[in-house]
């Protein structure tokens, strides 16, 4: 099974992914995209530790590549987020078009665990024109989140901290 969680900035997506990967009692994995190069970033990956901290997730820190993860059947897989390793796979890798490449990891992934929770982020929404690589990057998130909108079995938008069901049923553990 597929979930996808998307959303705005700080809407509460992390908690909601988190939340659905802890309700199973299988072996759980936190592959984390985020790369610390920045006091901010820091900031942020130290908050989401925090957050999954006692939850016994195991972390694998993958900036790109994540075809290259193997993860155990019988496994709850949490990752944390698209738009990182959307960037990180341009910009750091210099792969123009990453989608093709993040959606067969996706899949690979996707079919070796039990659950596979993705958040991804909403960009490109403020109708505002970028500088050619930033506008590379948005059309490739939408590329990216339409095509792991297509093969997720669930598509939760998180809006103000609510999670509204946007394809398939609503996990139970947020009922």
């Amino acid at each position: 099974m597929i979930i996808m969680i998307t959303g705005g900035s700080k809407n509460g997506k992390s908690r909601t992914a988190e939340q659905i990967a802890d309700s199973f009692r299988l072996k759980k994995y936190y592959i984390a995209t985020m790369e610390p190069f920045s006091d901010e970033a820091a900031c942020a990956i130290e908050r989401h530790r925090k957050m999954r901290s006692g939850k016994g997730f195991e972390t694998i820190e993958k900036y790109v590549d994540i075809n290259d993860i193997v993860v155990e059947k019988e496994s709850v897989v949490l990752l944390e987020c698209i738009g990182n390793l959307c960037a990180n796979e341009m910009f750091e890798n210099g792969i123009e078009d990453p989608v093709f490449k993040i959606i067969s990891g996706i899949k690979k992934i996707g079919d070796f665990s039990n659950v596979f929770v993705i958040v991804t982020s909403q960009v490109g929404n403020d109708g505002m024109e970028y500088p050619d690589p930033t506008m590379k990057y948005i059309e490739n998130m939408g590329r990216l989140n339409r095509g792991i909108a297509e093969i997720s079995d669930c598509v939760i938008e998180v809006v103000y901290g609510i999670p509204l069901v946007l394809k398939g049923e609503k996990p139970l553990c947020l009922c």
